[in-house]
């Protein structure tokens, strides 16, 4: 049976193997973890027809440089605009192409954005923890040896596909979602605080901090004092906005622990979600509180964007480097 094996030449921190997430345990305290983008694992996947939650490599800003040995395989690359490059060609944030042996794929900070999914046309042979793969570092399950990727690493790829060709620009417009306005839903525990506090929270501004990382992410603006900041530890969702103590709030994320005694002022809509998580340190933002009514149909029309086949669109050449005109043939042709 052909195999493509897919080789790990470098990969800086939080580089790991998601599907949709661990779901269904989180009454035994294990995180359900998954990609911090949801929306761009599924878009990555779907681009390949494979199921929307199948394993992939999701690329933190800390990027990651591979290879495949054996069959070629079509991947497909969406979420954060990182730098990519094939073989020092750029290449846009959201594309497909046969990845074939020996050629280099390295994905590296960008401008924008902080997760990118990598898809494989195949299955990616790892076992199952509880019913997925998805990597929680913290607790060393699923993915592989329940660890971040790092390089030397090899992952087999069964039953790989390999139609694509040359890389293709993805019409994927619903990845466009910058993030001035994250949509939350008020509670579950919003009357810990003043109205005036629950106004300030929604005014901002905001701003993402320095710290972070698959479990949480930090924010800078009003201090936002409650009436206590100590409750009874109930079920942490991600995007649950916590105030501890200090007054500064944080959202919990996809590595998030399964149980919290601070209260949640907020929780983020399931589909900003992933808008959040793209905002690099440094990025402004406010929040807007919405209904559950808005929040269900925003996640409807992801499902929807997500029906039809992605559009693929052959990239133009318009770069040559001196290694691609060195090994060209330039003569044949233009003299007979």
């Amino acid at each position: 049976m052909a195999e493509a094996r897919l080789r790990i030449l470098g990969a800086g921190a939080g580089v790991t193997l998601q599907d949709a997430g661990r779901h269904g345990a989180l009454r035994y305290g294990i995180t359900p973890a998954g990609p911090m983008d949801p929306l761009a694992h599924a878009t990555a996947n779907r681009a390949l027809d494979n199921p929307l939650g199948a394993t992939a490599i999701e690329v933190s800003l800390g990027g990651l440089s591979l290879t495949v040995a054996g069959s070629p395989v079509d991947i497909a690359l969406a979420g954060g605009d990182l730098r990519i490059d094939l073989d020092g060609r750029p290449l846009p944030g959201s594309v497909a192409l046969t990845l074939r042996p020996e050629a280099r794929l390295t994905l590296r900070a960008g401008r924008a954005g902080a997760w990118c999914s990598l898809a494989v046309a195949g299955d990616i042979a790892v076992a199952p923890v509880l019913g997925s793969t998805a990597t929680h570092t913290r607790s060393g399950l699923g993915g592989l040896h329940g660890r971040a990727l790092q390089a030397g690493d090899t992952l087999g790829v069964t039953h790989p596909r390999a139609g694509i060709g040359e890389p293709a620009l993805l019409a994927v417009p619903w990845l466009d979602r910058p993030p001035k306005v994250i949509r939350v839903i008020l509670g579950p525990q919003d009357d810990h605080f003043e109205a005036a506090t629950l106004a300030a929270f929604l005014a901002g501004p905001w701003r993402i901090g320095p710290r972070g990382d698959r479990m949480a992410c930090f924010l800078e603006g009003p201090a936002l004092p409650a009436r206590t900041h100590d409750i009874v530890s109930d079920g942490i969702a991600m995007g649950a906005i916590q105030v501890p103590g200090s007054g500064a709030p944080l959202v919990l994320m996809a590595d998030r622990q399964p149980t919290g005694g601070y209260p949640k002022i907020a929780t983020v809509i399931g589909a900003d979600l992933g808008r959040l998580a793209q905002a690099q340190a440094g990025t402004r933002l406010r929040f807007a509180a919405v209904g559950v009514s808005e929040a269900v149909a925003a996640r409807r029309a992801e499902r929807t964007a997500l029906e039809p086949a992605i559009v693929r669109t052959p990239l133009v050449r318009t770069e040559f480097p001196s290694e691609f005109l060195l090994g060209t043939n330039l003569i044949d042709g233009v003299v007979g």
